[in-house]
């Protein structure tokens, strides 16, 4: 698609410039009538119609459902972040927020999903776009052929931090996503550093767990991300920030500059030891 369009776009750059170049009374009528008919309309039609065959191509097989006991990840676009949920064979589903992880040569399933607008969920290097509509459930099947990080993202405009709602996409070997699918299905273990106590105090004190969900603590909220797990994660706010303490903080307290438009309430007005603390706290959740 890339060779044709270059060679359509060399095309009309040299007839523009012949046309520009050539004397007007150079011009025969009807030769020209025949270049507009031909070049302008028919031309066009062929290459057009042929690209979109070649693109549409593709589509049955990345829409058809992934074979019989392949892995299933129901996901949900929310202004301006993303809800996943691993369907595991036994148990709970596995939820999470924002990262998804997959193993490699596996096909996987994805169930697409939106509870306000139209999201587009968007794996470039892995596959193609596809609709998240509120009221249905569109399907994409894709199965990854290399490890590594790969960037998703929101292809639709959403709102206001449309541009702030992308994701990391990490592919492991087989073995590596096992433990890593167990290990996301376990509650948060307690904090023994002094720290990290008296943060977890706090993320509970300010009510956080109205929202949040850590699986093992009183934090019982379903509104925004799980985040059982969240220190482990690649970055925080929807790839927004880097997952580090630093950028915890600046998200707690600045939410609404960090990201614009966002339903978490700001909590600037605490201490910056409270803030540092409940920073620390969310980073050991591992």
């Amino acid at each position: 698609m890339t060779i044709s369009g270059t060679v359509i776009w060399i095309a009309v750059i040299a007839l523009a410039v012949w046309a520009v170049r050539t004397p007007s009374e150079a011009h025969n009528q009807r030769r020209a009538s025949l270049l507009i008919i031909g070049g302008g309309a028919i031309v066009p039609t062929i290459l057009l119609a042929a690209l979109l065959v070649y693109g549409l191509a593709p589509i049955p097989t990345l829409l058809a459902p992934a074979p019989e006991g392949s892995l299933k990840i129901a996901v949900a676009g929310e202004q301006w972040w993303w809800r996943v949920r691993y369907q595991v064979s036994a148990g709970e589903p596995v939820i999470l927020a924002n990262e998804i992880r997959l193993p490699v040569g596996e096909p996987v399933e994805f169930h697409l999903e939106s509870p306000d607008v139209i999201h587009s969920f968007w794996i470039p290097s892995l596959g193609g776009k596809i609709d998240m509509i509120p009221g249905r459930v569109t399907r994409l099947a894709l199965t990854p052929t290399k490890t590594g990080v790969f960037r998703g993202a929101c292809a639709e405009y959403c709102g206001t931090s449309h541009a702030l709602m992308s994701f990391d996409v990490v592919v492991h070997e087989k073995e590596d996503f096992a433990r890593w699918l167990a290990h996301q299905s376990a509650p948060a273990q307690s904090p023994s550093a002094p720290l990290a106590a008296r943060g977890e105090e706090l993320f509970l004190a300010n009510g956080c767990g109205a929202c949040h969900m850590v699986r093992g603590t009183p934090a019982n909220g379903v509104v925004g991300p799980d985040l059982t797990h969240v220190g482990g994660r690649l970055s925080i706010g929807a790839g927004t920030l880097p997952n580090d303490v630093d950028a915890l903080i600046q998200w707690i307290a600045r939410t609404e500059h960090t990201k614009p438009g966002v339903l978490m309430p700001q909590f600037g007005m605490l201490p910056k030891e409270e803030l540092q603390a409940m920073a620390v706290y969310l980073k050991g959740l591992k």
